[in-house]
Parts: C-alpha cells; structure tokens; sequence
C-alpha cells in the first residue's frame, strides 16, 4: 500500500520493490505471500519498518517501537533502523519509556514530563550528568546488567 501511495512505482513493479523492502529489513521475498498472524513480532516489526521506509521519509517517528519485542529482538530491530536511517539519510525521533532503549540509540535525549521538556541534551551528556530531578529518576530505573 505505501508503495502505491508514495513510491510512484508502476503496478508491475510492485511485488519486485516490495521484495527489495523486505530484503533491506533482513526478510525474504516468501514474506509477501504470509498473513500476519504467521509472523512473529520481530518480523512484523521488520514488515513495518518496511513500509516506513517504502515512503521515502525524511523523518522517522518510532513510537514504543520495541515495547512488545523480547530484549534480542529489541536490539536487532534498534540496529536495523539505525543502519537504515544512516544508509537512507532519514532522521530518527524515537519515544520510549526506557532510558535504557534511547541511550543506546539517541544522539540526543529530550527528557518529558507532563509533556514539557524538563532537559535535552547529547544522550552521552545527559546520562553522564543529569541535571533535572526527573531524569535522574529515570537514569536509577534503568536495570543495569553487572559485567
């Protein structure tokens, strides 16, 4: 559908560059023939991005993009939209409740409340040295694995 409405891709084309999509978010062409409910979470959220990027944006918005996702399949879906933001030069806004998701992730860190902007700044800065009372709060509610 994103590829009728803002691909400007002929008819004839579409089952092919709906295949180059999915190849771009590491699935195969056999996706295009399975119904939802056969996909796991993962791969729905790779169909997904597929059809973000099948638009040609300029700006991303990912919503709680990683929420429903277990914590390996968080990561690789994090890397995929990073890689492709860089390869498609398309800027990322990713809202999340865990800090831990944006600081991986994030160049810079817009911190809400309420929402207002409490604090912004470079995600290294912000999480080195927090200056509003709410984003110290969430920096503590970030589980942090021991190595």
């Amino acid at each position: 559908q994103p590829l009728m409405l803002y691909g400007h891709v002929p008819r004839s084309d579409l089952r092919a560059k709906a295949a180059d999509l999915l190849s771009e978010v590491r699935l195969g062409a056999a996706t295009l023939d399975r119904m939802p409910a056969q996909l796991s979470g993962g791969e729905r959220q790779r169909v997904a991005i597929a059809r973000a990027f099948a638009a040609n944006p300029d700006l991303l918005l990912c919503d709680e993009i990683t929420t429903a996702l277990d914590v390996s399949v968080q990561a690789a879906v994090l890397e995929l939209i990073h890689d492709l933001a860089r390869k498609h030069d398309v800027a990322a806004i990713f809202v999340s409740h865990y800090l831990a998701v944006v600081r991986a992730i994030a160049d810079r860190i817009a911190v809400l409340r309420n929402g207002r902007i409490v604090e912004i700044n470079t995600a290294q800065e912000l999480c080195a040295r927090p200056v509003d009372p709410y984003t110290k709060s969430l920096l503590r509610s970030v589980l942090e694995i021991p190595t």
